[in-house]
């Protein structure tokens, strides 16, 4: 069966939004309201910071505001990974902050721990399990990679497992697998709609006040407390926290350290038992590969594989639209790819097929930061590794509206911003670059050339 064909039937909207479980949105604010600490965003940052607050301290006043419904957008049509990395990968860590990258191994693990017991304490169901990852090299150049990784975690104290190519096969059996490495411990999957949903509800249930299809339009300070104005309501807050990723932010100075890249992702009909004894996959664990434009899968709980990753691409401008949540050329590259990893599900059709915006930084992993007096704090640039870090990011933002000097408030991450992108049109410029290198360095043996290599000189990049 062609691609074209194997899509044909796909529709376009994101699997995990896409089913009767879905619960009601919540209704929006009308009037005027007053908060100790107003969330603005309802995805996993928002979530998890109103969640965590009304922990600390129970008679605190939460209202979290969301434009949309929660889990709406990079929260509810991401692939589920839920990982233990704060950095955006070991070698990410280790390039970035060598001196303090054992430090926040040993604080993403305790995190991902703590998300864990957190969803079995409030009965969370997500499909969470922790099966780990599977990183996998498809091409000879990338197999010293997968050697460097195991080595560096080893001096951490971190076991990683190297396989060989029987090794690898024997766990997912796909004939373009040269090798891999599997991270038994650091990485769970989870359906990630349902995981918003389930905070959403716990939430409540802890006296959040919880507002979706409420945007918040402008922030102001009136010198006492800090003004939020949606369409049809107001809110004046002694604190606000703010979570809403690679949307135009409501603090102008984000807009330097911020693009939004689209991601695009397929999700195959359930795979029928005796195909997927062809493949394999009784750990049942995610996937990724070892390329620079690397394909990320897992799969679901009823055996349907998400398969995304690939492309990242940017619109000049940095242009936010609904139209650009589909792209029929990635799809079909993506169909093409999928079929060339698992020849044995040729057949097997897509039943959904989507994109949606992530918030990258020139770094790939979260920045954080406070303006008006500390009485606001954000979290923000978690480059697609934010299922798990984004609760990392509530703790540092409410340890920095509390004033409180913490072993994560002194990290050098948290202290220091990424390098900014540069004003547009030249960041438009930089970006596709940078963006042709990267596809020439997959065509060419994974070779950086001059200006891959300046960029990793001045610590920037740009990925997905």
């Amino acid at each position: 069966m062609s691609p074209q064909k194997a899509l044909a039937d796909a529709e376009r909207k994101p699997y995990w939004l896409d089913r009767s479980i879905a619960p009601e949105p919540l209704p929006p604010l009308t009037g005027d309201a007053t908060a100790d600490l107003a969330v603005v965003g309802g995805g996993f940052t928002g979530l998890w910071t109103a969640l965590m607050s009304k922990e600390r301290d129970p008679s605190l006043d939460v209202v979290l505001l969301e434009g949309r419904a929660v889990g709406w957008a990079a929260s509810g049509r991401n692939g589920g990974f839920c990982a233990a990395s704060l950095t955006h990968g070991l070698g990410n860590g280790q390039d970035r902050w060598p001196a303090e990258i054992a430090t926040l191994e040993r604080l993403g693990r305790e995190n991902l721990d703590e998300i864990e017991s957190t969803l079995a304490r409030y009965g969370v169901d997500c499909s969470y399990e922790r099966t780990g990852e599977l990183r996998v090299a498809t091409e000879e150049w990338q197999l010293p990679g997968l050697d460097q990784e195991v080595s560096g975690a080893a001096s951490l104290g971190v076991r990683l497992e190297r396989l060989d190519r029987e090794q690898v096969r024997a766990e997912v059996d796909s004939p373009t697998y040269l090798g891999g490495v599997w991270d038994r411990q650091g990485v769970a999957m989870v359906d990630p709609a349902r995981l918003a949903w389930g905070l959403r509800d716990v939430c409540v249930r802890l006296g959040v006040r919880v507002f979706e299809h409420t945007p918040v339009r402008s922030l102001h300070d009136d010198g006492l407390v800090l003004e939020l104005d949606t369409p049809k309501g107001r809110v004046r807050a002694g604190r606000v926290a703010l979570g809403t990723g690679a949307f135009p932010p409501l603090l102008r100075r984000l807009r330097h350290f911020l693009v939004p890249v689209y991601d695009y992702v397929l999700m195959t009909e359930p795979v029928p038992d005796d195909l997927l004894a062809e493949i394999g996959w009784r750990g049942r664990q995610g996937v990724g590969d070892s390329a620079n434009r690397f394909h990320y899968y897992r799969l679901t709980d009823d055996n349907r594989i998400l398969w995304g990753g690939y492309d990242a691409v940017y619109h000049n401008g940095g242009l936010v639209r609904q139209e650009y949540d589909q792209r029929d050329a990635t799809f079909e590259k993506l169909a093409t790819h999928f079929f060339e990893t698992f020849p044995q599900l040729h057949g097997l059709r897509f039943t959904h097929r989507w994109g949606g915006i992530i918030d990258t930084c020139s770094r790939f992993s979260a920045f954080f930061g406070t303006a008006y007096g500390s009485r606001l704090a954000y979290a923000a640039g978690y480059t697609g590794l934010g299922v798990g870090a984004t609760r990392f990011g509530a703790n540092v933002m409410l340890d920095l509206l509390q004033g409180r000097v913490t072993e994560r408030t002194d990290l050098h991450m948290v202290r220091h911003k990424p390098v900014p992108f540069p004003p547009e049109p030249v960041r438009s410029g930089v970006i596709q670059l940078t963006r042709w290198a990267i596809a020439r360095a997959d065509e060419h043996e994974g070779r950086r050339n001059a200006w891959l290599r300046t960029l990793d000189a001045f610590g920037v990049g740009f990925d997905s």
